[in-house]
């Protein structure tokens, strides 16, 4: 086994386990009232993502590690449990809306409203230079923010609808 497919291999194990988690958060939420919001874009982030890990083994497995790029990585890798853990119950990877609760400030959000955007469209870039595969960074880098883009302008609007439906809850 290449140090490459050690990466790949635990890369692909946290994926798998961050979608058990958000599909176990998804449902908890959903039964507490919650409701998801502009599921149609979903299925294109899922096959962005797959698109991307399956590239990089297929280009990447056999590739020499730059170990300085496998430290931003590993940072940006903490910046994700940092978040997840920020979230807690809340984090999911698709957008759920509580209507009443408020947005969570904690952590990474009193820095940036959407840190979780930030950190994946820093991965996406960033481990196939690990693997030195820039011209994969590149590409998938211009799919991610195409598909961020629409992901972040569907989850502000959710936000924004959620916010005044609390806001004008609170008035009454």
């Amino acid at each position: 086994m290449t140090f490459a497919e050690l990466i790949l291999g635990a890369v692909t194990v946290q994926r798998v386990g961050e979608l058990v988690i958000s599909r176990a958060n998804t449902r908890k939420l959903l039964a507490g009232g919650a409701v998801e919001v502009a599921p149609r874009h979903y299925p294109l982030i899922i096959t962005v993502h797959t698109a991307w890990l399956l590239s990089l083994w297929v280009f990447g497995r056999d590739q020499p590690v730059n170990v300085s790029s496998l430290v931003g990585y590993l940072v940006l890798q903490c910046l994700r449990f940092w978040i997840i853990w920020t979230l807690g119950s809340r984090w999911t990877t698709r957008i759920i809306v509580l209507p009443g609760l408020p947005l969570v400030a904690a952590g990474p959000y009193r820095f940036l409203s959407h840190p979780n955007y930030a950190v994946v469209a820093s991965e996406i870039a960033v481990l196939p230079l690990v693997l030195g595969l820039p011209v994969l960074a590149v590409v998938f880098t211009i799919l991610s923010a195409t598909v961020l883009a629409i992901r972040i302008r569907a989850e502000n609007r959710a936000l924004a609808a959620s916010r005044e439906t609390s806001r004008v809850a609170h008035n009454d």
